[in-house]
């Protein structure tokens, strides 16, 4: 925990020493990056501990879903950081000949990461891997609501970097609002819309730019042309992974009412396939991060429209993987994100409808859709507004550090992951290197008409 006037010295320590220029060296990045990633693998196994007590993650899920892409994160940073930071000459107007345009990567300094409890550690380590790369320093605030995951991620930030480069700040709400009040060059926060509007109010005081990684209903559509066994199988995966706690987490499906049963008959298949019979007593079965968003969760449970699952243990904070159908847009499910294990099924009775009704509804960060219609699958990924998605799969997208992940509107705003990780933490400086041998009269007054006549044909 730390008071208000100890945060406010840990940032003025940041800016002193990024003034120092010590972060603009790329060799210097590199090798925080190598120190970060052999701090990661000493501590992998402290880590998958750390998740198990939080979320009740399984080693396995630890590493596929939050370890092993922070790794992946840092190697592709390693490969591309020389070629990001280079200046990049551009094309210079005819009337500039005699210059030089280039674009400088510079990052923005002493940047806030405040990041949510779903992924504690991927969502923390993630975008200050791509922080660090661009050159910036950072001030990293994980959740509270998380302890033993932010505790290990403390203690492999403080054995890698002295705390004038990167420090970690842990606590609750206090510590939020203290942070929130220093002027800091970049703000990037994952977690609710609500608090992302609460940093968005605070970063303007200072008019700082932000990055709002936030969430929403994504909708999963299946249209009746859809591999129904395949889209079944992947749709429990990415429903259920973390107990359906994911920003990018199918919300809600919604399908042409011919293939419905069929896909609820499937659904169902796949919950006893993955998950076993009793999905409450696996082991690597997750849990509801804490008693407060069991009890909101399992109020969004209409047990009149369940159809599979549904059990509650309230001591071990878990809840089945639940399946609700006849729901409409007026249930209580449908009121907002869901952010859990319950997955309600709706059906639409076109596909424009089902176009129509997701884009009067706010900006989702995702969605995905079933069909081997190449025809539909331009017409949905054309016209609905979401920030990313998946044809004929779930979660994946988000996978790889060759595309941006992020949302718009009510999902968010910005990005990340690889190069476009680095833009985010980045300030291009537009420059313009004029040459000292030859100095065109042409732009300065008294003006004339041969000067006019010139100054046009050259800015043609």
């Amino acid at each position: 925990m730390m008071e208000k006037a100890e945060i406010r010295e840990v940032v003025e320590r940041q800016r002193s020493y990024f003034y120092t220029g010590a972060t603009l060296d790329v060799a210097f990045r590199r090798e925080a990056l190598l120190q970060l990633k052999r701090c990661i693998l000493r501590h992998e196994e402290e880590i998958n501990e750390a998740l198990k007590k939080d979320l009740g993650k399984s080693a396995s899920e630890s590493y596929m879903c939050e370890t092993g892409m922070v790794l992946s994160e840092i190697s592709y940073m390693l490969k591309h950081i020389r070629q990001f930071s280079r200046e990049k000459t551009v094309w210079t107007p005819l009337a500039q000949f005699h210059s030089r345009s280039f674009k400088k990567p510079s990052p923005f300094g002493v940047v806030l990461i405040m990041s949510p409890w779903n992924y504690p550690f991927l969502l923390t380590i993630e975008p200050l891997v791509d922080a660090l790369a661009a050159g910036n320093t950072a001030v990293v605030k994980p959740s509270a609501y998380s302890p033993y995951t932010s505790e290990v991620m403390k203690t492999i930030l403080e054995e890698c970097f002295p705390d004038h480069y990167v420090a970690v700040v842990t606590g609750g709400r206090a510590e939020n609002t203290c942070l929130l009040q220093e002027h800091f060059d970049y703000i990037f926060f994952t977690g609710s819309q609500a608090v992302g509007k609460d940093v968005m109010r605070h970063a303007a005081e200072h008019l700082t730019p932000v990055t709002l990684e936030l969430g929403g209903k994504s909708p999963c559509i299946v249209d009746k042309t859809a591999n129904i066994r395949l889209a079944a199988k992947r749709i429990v995966f990415g429903k259920y992974l973390n107990c359906g706690q994911t920003c990018v987490a199918p919300d809600y499906i919604y399908c042409d009412p011919a293939v419905k049963d069929r896909l609820i008959a499937e659904i169902k298949r796949q919950i006893h396939r993955q998950f076993g019979m009793e999905p409450l007593k696996n082991p690597n079965y997750g849990k509801i991060i804490n008693e407060k968003h069991f009890r909101r969760i399992a109020g969004l449970i209409d047990s009149a429209k369940v159809v599979s699952g549904g059990g509650l243990d309230m001591t071990a904070l878990r809840i089945e993987p639940t399946v609700m159908d006849n729901v409409t847009f007026e249930d209580a499910v449908m009121q907002e994100e869901i952010f859990g294990p319950v997955l309600p099924v709706l059906t639409y009775a076109s596909l424009d409808e089902a176009i129509s009704r997701i884009n009067s509804m706010a900006h989702p960060l995702a969605l995905y859709l079933f069909t081997s219609s190449r025809k539909n699958a331009d017409k949905v990924t054309s016209q609905c507004g979401y920030g990313g998605g998946c044809i004929n799969d779930t979660i994946i997208h988000l996978a790889t550090s060759e595309m941006g992940f992020g949302g718009f509107g009510e999902s968010g705003m910005g990005a990340y992951h690889g190069k476009t990780g680095f833009d985010t933490f980045t300030h291009y400086k537009s420059i313009v290197d004029k040459k000292t041998w030859i100095d065109l009269p042409m732009r300065y007054q008294p003006y004339n008409h041969l000067y006019d006549q010139l100054v046009r044909i050259f800015m043609k």
